[in-house]
């Protein structure tokens, strides 16, 4: 049997793929190559992170073109960082530069996870949690 879980890669098909890669690349520090075109990768430890031009997806499945409103609440990104301090830090950086945090500072889970949550600018949920 082959395994399928070695190895996962999330897409996001997106309506604006330049302000996305700006956000992922220029704000979260996500390396890229991307050239412009309508797909983007971004360098990741684990697995891999995409992006598509939502209406081009929509054309090459053969499906009609339906854009999402308001927040994703069908999937969040999860950005694991090393440590506690290091969620601290992430939310001073992320805030400095004008990303609102969805709940508030950082939170201790009753779990022992520290975490809090931000949005891209096209409404995907971001964890940032150690």
């Amino acid at each position: 049997m082959v395994s399928l879980s070695n190895s996962v890669h999330t897409g996001l098909f997106v309506e604006n793929i330049e302000k996305m890669v700006s956000f992922y690349r220029d704000i979260l520090g996500f390396e890229t190559d991307w050239d412009g075109g309508p797909f983007a990768s971004f360098k990741v430890q684990d697995g891999g992170l995409f992006m598509f031009d939502r209406r081009q997806f929509a054309a090459d499945m053969k499906q009609p073109y339906s854009p999402p409103r308001g927040f994703n609440q069908t999937m969040e990104i999860g950005i694991g960082v090393p440590t506690q301090d290091e969620v601290d830090r992430a939310y001073e950086r992320l805030t400095a530069l004008g990303v609102e945090s969805l709940l508030g500072e950082p939170v201790t889970q009753p779990w022992g996870q520290r975490n809090f949550w931000i949005a891209d600018p096209e409404g995907n949920y971001i964890e940032i949690a150690c």
